[in-house]
Order: structure tokens, then sequence, then C-alpha cells
């Protein structure tokens, strides 16, 4: 608003009233200098783009390696074409932004992005001193050897996870009827995560539950109230009313049951848009912006009062509990509270809190929720003190939610209990089958949950997170006010490492596991002990004041974790103590509302459940589910498949990678070193682009090495690749060596096949490009139908893309050499693949070398059959004796 005598042209930002703005040349117009109100919460714009996506891209040393490759054959004179590495690269460069463009956001109208690279005359100094000559052919040795390092991989991979992303969203088991909807990948950069997980952190409420509130009781001042009241044996008729249980309450507790109603009328901040009137059971409210109005029916009349809504105290996690401060029609002023038991009964001065409590208790153990209720009467100068501090607090520029705390701290105290409400949760179907899965699966599952302790644990009892033999070991409140931490700590620490001395051997824990007879440990901790562990060491202090790892110590041990009381805070700094942890195990949080936001974002991998409490944990995760059956497929089939092809595609591309860069060295050997490629500019630009990439790609998206059915019936399967099993260095080695052994057998066998090199019926003579394109065609045949041999699942495209690729290379090495090609300024493979396959001794060759490369995966195919028959005789004659269980599906892995 602009005050009398102000000059126009001001820095500050001027609001007019009612968006009245002044027209342009007036006196009264200030033309605004400030930027608009726009948000872009996206990670690029359109403008930025380019430049940010390339920097975060060549931040990646695979990128920037292979960026110094192209500039040091743009600079110097080296044995290959800048083509064979500049066009990869930007093949790869424009692949990964296009996912990444996918993942983050959608263009409007996409950029084009074209880019032509002009390549430099090569040029040769007529003077080169030793040092420079050496530097110059280290440059061009790394130049001819770089395809040693598959750039190609990368755009592969980013493709594998790209694509495969969709085979969660269209899973038709993992789509909810009564949703509408199926599964959602928010990103796909950690499909192969999925099979890793170790750790499980999972909210209760609308999680493991349905979150769908069934009211069975309240206790209003000692007395217990039922929608069917069983009343001298018989049962009470009337959905509609409450009836009470115990004997007919007093005239007190009469006047207690009125306030507790108008209690639960307006404590609450629902919204009701249109203008009715909304019965209860035996209260009705219907609530305006400012006004409630509530209806209070006996057997003869209704009797109707309003009440005037002043202020609001909403709730927080913090506190776990409301307030609101109402006028009643006869000027009385009273606050009304509720919330859990913990940040109730410690606020109370009077009324039934034993009674109220102990029912409170026996209702935690049915696993029921509940609500605790109370007042206080307020009069006009303690109103005024109420709204004095909440005015201070919301008008305060500094620390406003922390003065708010600590005015909502000062409101709410002195009260008098009214009562408290139990209503019911159920367990969401098919819950306990899964965590008993994933427990099977190897996986730790911890729930962690703010709701009360005995509540909470009779849900983990009916979701089969702890069984009815796990031995329970507390570590609350309650038991660390009878002992000090560090002793109740030490305690647990030293009992359970006890527990577990006499198991020396890794697979004896498991087959006890297995078979039911282990002894299994479930840990119970709240929200004030988890305080106290988390709490950084003080200098000085006798017990170290750390008690982390003994904590973690005492969790590695325990089958099952339940954490009760939790603020959302705290469910983050459980996941990131785990994740921090010396093991750095791969965590997964799962939840369904706001509050589990910071424990999904987290954890290595988030899902979001698609409940009822909105979609913040569905847009804030990696991938959002319908129902909480549902992880059990996506971690046990999904996420096994996942790592599997993943595991595949990398061991297979450093493979076929040795076996194409292997000979060119060993080349150097018969060249004199001189740099002489083995193979045509076209081969080796296109052998990871066009020739071997699309069966690899299809092979991992599609493969399936076992059946999804197995995988879901025997969760154990999951434990095959636990710990990355299958990216460790001696497997690294071993398709190493695979693909040197592979590498010599082109090359050498080629050479002594073909030591005469007037072998042609014409006597014409095999030159080198003919030698090095026998030796890339049984390259291209070995690494492709040694990738047929490894592929168990087949579908018709299979086939289409795998002897497609062979008639593919055929049909080009045609082309190429048959033509003369106007824009080369040379063509030094004009007619050597056609005189190659004139050549009967070249026809056995390639036959004999592509069978003598194979035979290695051959008998790896077989020998595993063998003794996959005598291992399922056996295991019949073992099952009709009734003896041992004998482990068979994991040895598919082997064929």
């Amino acid at each position: 608003v602009q005050c009398a005598g102000e000059e126009n042209w001001v820095d500050s930002r001027t609001v007019y009233i009612g968006h009245k703005v002044p027209p342009p040349g007036t006196e009264a117009y200030i033309p605004q200098r400030y930027p608009d109100n726009r948000i872009i919460s996206s990670k690029y714009t359109f403008w930025n783009f380019i430049p940010k996506n390339l920097f975060e891209q060549f931040r990646r040393i695979a990128n920037f390696y292979f960026l110094i490759i192209f500039l040091v054959q743009l600079i110097i004179d080296t044995p290959t074409s800048p083509i064979t590495s500049g066009l990869p690269l930007f093949f790869v460069i424009t692949v990964t932004a296009i996912k990444q463009v996918r993942d983050g956001f959608s263009f409007s109208v996409f950029l084009l992005l074209s880019d032509e690279t002009d390549v430099l005359l090569s040029c040769v100094l007529v003077f080169f001193s030793q040092l420079i000559r050496a530097f110059t052919d280290f440059l061009a040795f790394m130049v001819l050897f770089n395809y040693i390092i598959p750039v190609s991989m990368y755009v592969t991979v980013e493709m594998q996870k790209f694509l495969g992303s969709y085979f969660i969203s269209w899973d038709d088991e993992m789509f909810d009827e009564e949703l509408g909807e199926g599964a959602l990948v928010n990103t796909s950069d950690l499909n192969e995560e999925l099979g890793q997980v170790e750790y499980v952190f999972t909210d209760k409420t609308g999680t493991l539950t349905e979150n769908n509130m069934e009211f069975i009781e309240c206790c209003v001042d000692g007395h217990v109230y039922v929608p069917h009241a069983i009343c001298n044996g018989q049962i009470m008729s009337g959905a509609s009313s409450i009836d009470m249980i115990d004997s007919s309450p007093s005239a007190e507790s009469k006047e207690h049951e009125e306030l507790f109603f108008r209690a639960l009328c307006l404590c609450h901040t629902v919204q009701v848009k249109e203008e009715e009137t909304v019965d209860g059971i035996k209260r009705g409210i219907h609530q305006g912006s400012t006004h409630t109005h509530i209806y209070t029916h006996t057997h003869t009349h209704t009797h109707r009062q309003m009440h005037i809504l002043n202020n609001v105290l909403n709730f927080d996690s913090v506190r776990r509990r409301m307030s609101v401060i109402v006028r009643s029609n006869s000027g009385e002023l009273y606050l009304f509270c509720k919330g859990a038991d913990s940040s109730i009964f410690p606020r109370v001065i009077s009324g039934k809190v034993d009674q109220v409590r102990a029912r409170v208790e026996h209702n935690a153990v049915e696993g029921l929720r509940t609500l605790c209720v109370a007042y206080k009467k307020l009069s006009r100068e303690e109103y005024e003190q109420v709204c004095h501090l909440l005015n201070s607090a919301k008008l305060a520029l500094q620390d406003r939610d922390k003065k708010l705390a600590e005015a909502y701290d000062v409101i709410e105290r002195d009260f008098i209990l009214l009562g408290a409400t139990a209503v019911e949760d159920r367990l969401q179907d098919k819950a306990a089958d899964t965590i008993e899965s994933l427990h099977k699966a190897g996986m730790k599952v911890w729930v962690l949950t703010g709701d009360k302790m005995e509540t909470a644990a009779a849900t983990c009892y009916a979701s089969k997170l702890f069984r009815r033999n796990t031995q329970i070991l507390e570590l609350t409140t309650k038991r660390t006010e009878e002992q000090s931490l560090h002793d109740v700590l030490f305690d647990l620490n030293i009992f359970l490492l006890e527990a577990y001395n006499y198991i020396l051997i890794q697979d004896a824990m498991i087959s006890l596991i297995l078979s039911g007879d282990f002894q299994d440990y479930g840990l119970i901790i709240d929200g004030a002990t988890l305080s106290a562990v988390m709490k950084p060491s003080q200098e000085g202090s006798s017990s170290g004041g750390n008690y982390k790892e003994i904590f973690l110590e005492i969790c590695r041990n325990c089958s099952a974790v339940l954490c009760c009381r939790m603020a959302p805070l705290q469910k983050a700094q459980i996941v990131k103590l785990i994740k921090a942890s010396k093991e750095h195990p791969i965590t997964l949080a799962i939840g369904d509302g706001a509050n589990d936001v910071s424990m999904i974002l987290e954890a290595h991998v988030g899902i979001g459940i698609m409940g009822k409490e909105g979609r913040q944990a569905a847009r804030n995760s990696d991938y959002a589910i319908p129902k909480f059956k549902h992880l059990k497929k996506m971690l046990l089939v999904h996420g096994h498949y996942y790592y599997i092809r993943i595991s595949e595609l990398v061991q297979y591309f450093f493979y076929k990678n040795v076996c194409f860069i292997f000979p060119q060295f060993l080349y150097q050997f018969f060249c004199g070193f001189s740099q002489q490629p083995l193979y045509d500019t076209a081969y080796l630009t296109l052998y990871n682009i066009s020739f071997t990439s699309l069966p690899i790609l299809l092979y991992s998206l599609i493969e399936q090495h076992i059946n999804m059915d197995i995988l879901k019936r025997d969760p154990s399967l999951y434990r095959d690749i636990a710990k990355n099993s299958l990216l460790q260095w001696p497997i690294f080695v071993y398709w190493t060596f695979l693909g040197v052994f592979d590498a010599m057998v082109f090359f050498f066998g080629a050479f002594f096949l073909f030591d005469n090199t007037t072998f042609t019926s014409n006597g014409q003579m095999f030159g080198n490009w003919t030698f090095g394109t026998l030796v890339f065609t049984v390259l291209v045949f070995t690494v492709t139908l040694k990738l047929a041999l490894d592929t168990h699942y087949w579908t018709w495209i299979n086939h289409f893309v795998i002897w497609g690729s062979l008639l593919f290379y055929v049909i080009f090495s045609l082309l190429w050499g048959g033509i003369i090609w106007p824009f080369l300024n040379y063509q030094r493979m004009y007619y050597v693949f056609m005189q190659m396959l004139a050549s009967g001794p070249a026809w056995l060759s390639i036959i004999l070398l592509v069978m003598v490369s194979l035979l290695p995966d051959v008998v790896k195919k077989i020998i595993p059959q063998f003794h996959y028959r005598c291992l399922l005789k056996d295991f019949k004659l073992k099952k009709s004796r009734n003896t041992l269980r004998v482990k068979i599906v994991p040895l598919l892995h082997c064929l």
C-alpha cells in the first residue's frame, strides 16, 4: 500500500488490495521491479538443459575418458578415424540425455540436438624428437586399444534400465482393481538395487494395515461403551446407538460423557462443503468456517447447541496431539485436546486416569488404536493470555515454529481427562505372507511407526514379523528407567552373543532358520530411547555416551525390529544409521503418508504406497505400488530378474570386448608394432553399435533364467544373488579369461590354418584385411551364438534379433565391400568379403573356429544337466524316506 509522500520507485514489493492495480501512466502506478512467482521444480529447464546435462555426463570418468580419446584422434595422426570414437560417444551422450529428460520431466517441444565434427586433415611432422615420438606412439596405441573399455556398454545399460522399468508398470498382477491403478516407476536407475535389498523399513498404518478405521469402543470416565453392548447377559440391539457395558454412570459421569462427545465433534479439522447435517452415532455435527452446530438426540426431542471456533492448535508428529478453543452459546470457553496417551496422560491433573489407562493398555494389547481426550475450562483472563501467546508466536519473524511449539506447550497443560476411544485398523490382504517371504529371502524387516508399543506389537504378531517362538527384547523407556541405558544395552548384547555363540557356520544357521528350529529374537525400541541411543558422545564421559555401535550389534542379531513412537525425523535417522554401518547394506523404505517421506528419501530404494493419505509418499518415491503385498513380486521376481540381467549384461560386454581387442593386441607382434589396425574402420565403429548390441540388449530385457512362479514359491532363491554375488572379482576374472581364450582361438586359429597365403583356386593371395575380416567374422558369430547358448527363455523376438544380427553383418559386409562408395577417399575393403566367402577353406575355418570357441560353453551347459538329473533322482529317493530337504532349484542358475 502506497503512503502519501513516498517515492514511487521503491525496491520493495507493492501489494495492491483486491488486485486493483492502477493503470500505467498515472501517479499512483508503481512499476514493479521483482521477478514473477513462477517456481520451477524440475531439474532442467529449456535453456540450461544442454550445458547442465553435458556437465553432469562428462563428470563421469568413463565419458570423460572417451572424450579425451576422441580429442587425441583429432589432434595427432592415429591408426583409426576419429569417427570410431566420436560416433559411439555421441550416441551414448544423446541416449543418456533423452533418458534423463524422461525421468525428470517432459518437454512440450523436444530439442533436436545435432552435432557435426569436421575431421581434420592428417598431418605428419617431418621431424620428431625421441620423447615426442614415444609420447605420440603411446597415445596412438591408447586409441587403438581403447575399445577394451566398452563405451557402448553405458548406453546399453541406460537403455536396459529405461526400457526394463516398463515391465513393472505393465505387470497385471501388480494392478489394483479398487484403486484402478498399477505400479509406477519414477526412476529407472535403481532397478538392479531391487535384487540386493538387505533391510526393509516399513510404516505400519496404511502400509501394513488398510488405514480404514472402524470404531470398536470408547471409555468415558472409566465406563466402557460399545456399539453392540452386552447387558445382563443379553445382546442389546440397535446399530445406531452406543450402549454401556458397565453399570449406569453418575451425574458427573454424564456431564463428562457430554463433554467427551462434544470434544470429538469439535476437536478436528474436517471441512464440510455443503450445508447439511452429518449425524453420528448419538451426536451429530455440522461445521462451517467458524460456527459448529451440535445436535443432541434423546428419545423425545433434539437439542441444538452452537459453538464458535476461536483457535486451532494443529496436530504435529512431535506433540502427537491437537487442540481447539471454542466458545459455547452460553459464553463458556473450552479447550478440548485429543492425542496419544503418552502425550495426554502427563498433562492431566484430574479424572479417572487409572481406569482409562488400564482400558487403553488392554485395547493396545488387542491391536486397537487408541486416542485419549481431555479438556479444561478457560476464564476470560486465561483466554486473553492464550491469545497473546499465540499472536506473539505467529507474528515472530524468526524461529516462528519453535516459538509456536513453546506456546502450545504452555497452553496445553492442567487437563481433566475425559476418556479414550479405540478403533481397529485391519491388516492388509497378504501382508503377513509378504513379510514371511521377505524373511525367507534373507531380508531383515523393521517396522517404524508412531503408534503405541502394545498396538504395534500386536500388529507385528498378526503380520508374522514376530513369530510365536520369537523372544522379544525390549529397549524402551520403561526399562531404561529401572536401569541405565548403558547397562541395558550391555546386557542385551552379551545375551545375544552368548545365544549365537554355538553357531559357527553360516550355512548351519540358514538351515536352522529354514527348518523353523532356530530361536530368533525380536527387538522393540521406542522413540525416547532411540533419541538417547542416537545422542552423540560427550567428551569426558565414562561410558562414552555413544551407544550406536552396541545398538547396531544388537540389531544385527535380531531377525526383526519394531520401532514405536517414532517421529518422522527419527525414521530417517534409523535408515541413515543402518546405511552408514560397516556392512553398508542396501536399504529399502516403504510408506504411504507424508510422515514417511523423509524415510523414503533417505533409503537407497524408496517405495510409496498409493494409500488414503494422499500421494506425497508415491510422488517422492522411486517406485509406487498400490498395496503392500505387491512388494513381494517387486523384490523376489522383478528385483531378481533385474539384477541377473544387468550383471549378465556387464559381464558379457567385457567378454565380447576382450574377444574384440585382444586379437588386435596379438596382431602388433606380427606387424612390427606399427599401430596397424587388424579390422577395418567400419567394423571398429559398428561392432558395439550394430553387430552385437541388440542381442544382449534384448537378453537383458526378457531373459528368465528361472520361472517366476518358482521365484515366488521359493523366496530363499533371493539369497543366491545377495551381497552382489554375481559381480565379484572371481566371476570377472572368469569372463576375462574366457574372452582371452576365445580371442586366441580366433587369431591363432586363422593364422595357422592360413599360413599359406596362396590357397585360393585362382592363385590370389590373402592380405591383412582379408585376415582381419576372417577373424572378425568368427568373432561376431561366436559372441552372438554364445548368447544364444546362454538364453533360457526363447521367444520369436529372440530368434529375430539373434539371427537378424548375424544376417545384418553378412549383408553389410557384402554391401560395404561390393560397392565403390564415392564419399570414401580410399576403399581398402573392396571385394575382400566376397573373396573370403569364395574360398572353401574359409568356410570350414569359420565353422571350426566357432565350434572350438563355444566348446567350453557347451561343456558348462552339459555338466550341470547331468548333475541335475542325478540330484533329482537322489531327491526323490530321500523324499520318499522323509529325510532332509535337498535344494535343487538353485542349480538352474548353471543351466
